[in-house]
């Protein structure tokens, strides 16, 4: 099974990529920070807990942005469960930080159980960048344990540049205590209306406001992923999927179609079909179809995010073609 982007509405990519991208960005923000002052970055957070519903998105996927978050789907009536999660607990103490161990019960959490596609429990997962993947199901011994678990640590280091903060003992508790707020931006009143404007569905009032900022701080990167999701959101809005993808379908040498097909793709989830699509139709076109081409993949990879390596495996092809 491949890597898959998560969020709480389901397999979708684009939330799950929001969430991160701006979970990513202000821990970037955080850490830059502390080189400079020579403070630490945070208080660690803990190394084991639960985790709901609610709570997934915050807990999981943000936090994934920063450390690798195993998942490890149990119930009280799971007797394997019982000689797992306390091995995985250990193994989270020993690692110190360099993953987190998020647990969900699955009586309680029917939801995440079906979004993960768990067969049977114990069921263990991991989530890097917003990205989840599955390790293993069923009881497992330590040593496979801590070769699949250095596995990951070593992918998420090279694949996302996370890298787990090692924790020092008794640091974990307190890290529970409540860090101080970070002074209020600029531009964040005008962001968080934006967000919610997004989340309502109002996309008109949301591009506005993503302009807005980008028109004071065009470097911004909060408003210039809001703007092309809003925007991608928008473009989508009120089309006919079948008719788009039969368009496309039919007419495989009409940008406009293959464009639009591509808008679908990446909403629906299937990142690298909208790129792949999208380097075959600058591939085969010239002039000003192929700037359109490229200029809409552009802004796909916007969306996306500049690290995830979907965008800098598209980004090779698409120099491959044009150059």
């Amino acid at each position: 099974m491949q890597p898959r982007n998560m969020s709480m509405s389901g397999v979708v990519d684009l939330a799950a990529v929001k969430a991160a991208g701006e979970a990513k960005q202000k821990a970037e923000q955080v850490r830059a920070e502390a080189a400079r002052t020579g403070e630490p970055a945070a208080a660690p957070g803990r190394l084991v807990f639960d985790v709901d519903e609610a709570g997934f998105e915050q807990d999981v996927l943000q936090r994934s942005t920063e450390v690798p978050v195993v998942v490890d789907f149990w119930a009280e009536w799971c007797e394997p469960c019982k000689q797992l999660s306390p091995l995985l607990e250990r193994l989270a103490a020993d690692y110190a930080g360099r993953f987190v161990l998020a647990k969900i019960d699955v009586d309680a959490n029917q939801m995440l159980f079906q979004q993960f596609g768990v067969q049977g429990i114990p069921a263990v997962f991991a989530v890097i960048a917003g990205q989840a993947l599955p390790l293993f199901q069923g009881a497992a011994p330590e040593a496979q344990l801590r070769q699949v678990l250095d596995q990951l640590i070593q992918a998420a280091e090279q694949r996302f540049g996370i890298v787990g903060a090692p924790v020092e003992p008794g640091a974990e508790e307190a890290g529970q205590e409540e860090a101080p707020e970070r002074p209020a931006g600029p531009y964040d009143a005008v962001l968080t209306a934006a967000g919610q404007a997004l989340d309502a569905g109002d996309l008109g009032g949301a591009i506005q406001a993503y302009k807005n900022v980008l028109s004071d701080d065009p470097a911004n990167p909060e408003a210039a992923l809001g703007l092309a999701q809003a925007e991608l959101l928008q473009r989508v809005q009120g089309v006919d999927p079948q008719a788009v993808r039969k368009a496309a379908a039919d007419s495989p040498g009409d940008p406009a179609a293959q464009i639009a097909a591509a808008d679908l793709d990446l909403v629906g989830g299937h990142v690298e079909d909208a790129f792949g699509r999208l380097v075959e139709t600058v591939r085969r076109t010239a002039g000003d179809d192929r700037e359109a081409a490229r200029v809409r993949l552009l802004e796909l990879f916007e969306v996306v995010g500049a690290e995830d390596p979907r965008v800098v495996a598209a980004r090779t092809a698409l120099a491959r073609v044009l150059f």
